[in-house]
């Protein structure tokens, strides 16, 4: 329970810094062109608000948990529509301050959105849309205002990204694995052995192109390599090439076995306290290399051979200070003995000065679209259909425990997600809005309204069942594992 909560807690964090950074891209842009923004809310407010506040003759104005303010528009007839008459209302009524924006957090933490005069937006106000056009809205301004209105959350997601990954890269460094220095080669999954590999193989080349020498998921080492027609590896120190199979990627996705990983001795970094590893006289600095006499050279192969002895007590063969050394075990019942295994590879680390860090980050930044953008195209195949996840695998990405790291390098990559899905062509989306716009700028005349508000309810419907489709993913997953 306490592992949810924390996953929780950073997932709807991450979520929240997102959100707000991306609408407060259009409502920057729209202030710049003196467009009016009627709301801007973290979280979706149906029906009343946790927080609603509004500067009113220069005072800010708080409520809480209150309904949400009627529209100022209403209607007055059968297919009649009238602006309300502000000089009738209250000094203190907040529908007679529409040109200061509504600020205020609602109750559903799935999102949020900036409400902008005179758009087509997900709020569907087309009663709004019915009365002429006022100077201060969105559709009276011309095209290349309010394409900038509409990219603004995009390019705001890019640049907190960018920023996110140069501060990380400040503070922690740029840590990587160098390939050159994997001199025990790579342990493949057996979707990779199917096609070829064998574990302790190095991959040099990659359809006669050399792999970047390190080995991480932003420089995208395993896209470039099961891509590939041809890969080339070093294997008993003589290269052997290959063939790779079409739809491999697919087939990863399928078996969710992945590529490769890392091959590492057993060397013991800890041992818990009161195991059957300490009972038994194992200490940190200890390197496993044998278990009831067959060899394990790497920890995959020593933790499966561990697990077929599980409850028996049993021979194990170690070094320790270049002396080999034998010691009778008790395996767990869940084939474990309690130790925490060192990371033997050595991890290379630059480091840079604050200003040199920003033109790093967003190096980084863009390499991680890039990798993202080629993935994308296996979503559309029935495995990457079928691995689509909705929050609650968003939320298991997040690690069990707090650490600041791993959480700011997961909220950079989510801004980069949620960049370059909102700027997909798809009504609903800004990437939609953009297409309309940039309509309208070859063509020289806008689309039809009733034609906008069709598309936009067409894609509306489409996100959510997708929604609906993602989280009924994860649940069925959750039942069935």
């Amino acid at each position: 329970m306490e592992t949810f909560l924390i996953k929780a807690i950073q997932l709807i964090l991450s979520l929240s810094i997102l959100v707000i950074v991306h609408e407060y891209g259009h409502y920057l842009f729209s202030r710049l062109f003196n467009i009016r923004v009627e709301k801007f809310y973290m979280f979706f407010n149906p029906s009343f608000s946790i927080i609603r506040a509004k500067k009113i003759n220069g005072k800010w104005r708080v409520k809480l948990f209150s309904k949400n303010t009627p529209d100022l528009i209403p209607k007055t007839g059968e297919n009649k529509i009238e602006q309300l008459p502000t000089s009738k209302l209250p000094s203190e009524d907040w529908n007679k301050h529409a040109d200061s924006t509504e600020w205020g957090v609602g109750w559903v933490p799935l999102g949020g959105y900036c409400k902008i005069s005179g758009m087509i937006d997900e709020s569907m106000d087309k009663e709004q849309m019915k009365l002429p056009p006022q100077p201060w809205e969105f559709r009276s301004k011309p095209a290349w205002q309010r394409l900038l209105v509409m990219t603004g959350g995009v390019m705001f997601n890019l640049i907190l990204a960018f920023f996110i990954y140069s501060m990380i890269i400040f503070t922690w460094g740029d840590s990587y694995v160098p390939l050159k220095d994997v001199s025990m080669g790579m342990e493949y999954s057996q979707t990779a052995k199917d096609v070829g590999f064998q574990d302790g193989d190095i991959i040099l080349y990659a359809d006669g192109k050399e792999v970047i020498d390190r080995f991480d998921l932003v420089d995208n080492f395993a896209s470039q390599v099961v891509e590939a027609d041809i890969v080339t590896v070093l294997r008993d120190g003589k290269e052997v090439e290959i063939a790779m199979p079409d739809k491999f990627v697919q087939k990863l996705m399928e078996e969710k076995q992945g590529f490769a990983g890392y091959r590492v001795p057993t060397v013991v970094q800890d041992v818990d306290k009161g195991g059957s590893a300490e009972t038994s006289g194992l200490v940190a600095g200890d390197s496993l290399v044998a278990i009831n006499g067959v060899i394990v050279p790497t920890f995959i192969e020593f933790r499966t051979e561990l697990e077929k002895y599980k409850n028996d007590q049993i021979p194990m063969d170690f070094y320790r200070d270049g002396i080999l050394n034998t010691l009778p075990i008790k395996v767990s019942e869940t084939g474990t003995i309690g130790i925490a295994v060192k990371n033997a590879i050595p991890t290379a680390r630059d480091e840079y000065s604050f200003f040199a860090s920003f033109p790093q980050g967003v190096k980084f930044g863009w390499r991680t679209l890039k990798g993202y953008i080629v993935q994308f195209k296996y979503v559309f195949t029935p495995e990457g259909a079928s691995s689509l996840g909705g929050f609650g695998a968003i939320g298991n990405f997040f690690p069990p425990i707090w650490d600041w790291y791993a959480f700011w390098k997961m909220t950079a990559f989510l801004s980069v997600i949620l960049a370059f899905m909102n700027i997909l062509p798809i009504p609903a989306l800004d990437g939609g809005h953009v297409m309309f716009l940039l309509y309208e700028v070859v063509s020289r005349r806008k689309p039809n309204e009733r034609f906008m508000e069709y598309a936009q309810i067409v894609g509306m419907i489409f996100l959510f069942g997708l929604l609906i489709y993602v989280n009924g993913n994860d649940l069925f997953k959750a039942i069935f594992r």
